[in-house]
């Protein structure tokens, strides 16, 4: 199965957002190449909010082109076989943390986004990842910082799909 393939079977069994999805599975219909960054009409990404529920908190990252506090995340690549995979590796990559796993019942949230020209849209598929025990975070040079937020401090750095993002993973952990 190819990962554009995955890609539409994840947004055929996500149950929410049926607006948002619709679009999605268009976007993917219309574009063979839907899934890459060289798709001018967008392109599929994968991400995860790495969580700790443990200590209630989130770790995010300082987006060195975009100077915003978000989830973990980014283009899917040649070696994604699955939406999963891709939003894991970008989650482990961006955190330094080795052991991330991803909360099961796939996709938390959908969330479409604007970027500059020549692409227009990112059509963000939305995991969580829980961290290991003991787990240590390490910066990459995709990041002007990482940083955990209490969940309370998130609405207060991060913009509104961040946010949403938080809830959404929160309630189906049942915090």
């Amino acid at each position: 199965m190819s990962l554009h393939e995955n890609a539409v079977l994840v947004l055929k069994e996500y149950g929410d957002q049926e607006e948002l999805r619709g679009l999605y599975l268009d976007h993917l219909a219309a574009h063979p190449d839907g899934m890459w960054k060289p798709c001018q009409a967008g392109h599929v990404t994968a991400s995860a909010l790495v969580i700790d529920p443990a200590r209630g908190r989130v770790l995010l990252t300082l987006h060195r082109k975009l100077r915003m506090w978000l989830q973990m995340g980014g283009h899917c690549e040649p070696g994604d076989t699955t939406v999963e995979a891709a939003a894991l590796r970008e989650a482990t990559e961006e955190s330094g943390i080795a052991g991330l796993t991803l909360l099961p019942g796939g996709p938390v949230r959908l969330d479409r986004h604007p970027i500059p020209a020549p692409c227009h849209w990112h059509l963000d598929v939305q995991y969580a990842a829980l961290v290991p025990e003991g787990a240590v975070e390490a910066i990459s040079d995709e990041s002007l910082d990482l940083r955990w937020f209490a969940y309370d401090e998130v609405a207060g750095v991060a913009d509104g799909s961040v946010v949403q993002l938080l809830e959404r993973t929160l309630a189906r952990l049942g915090a």
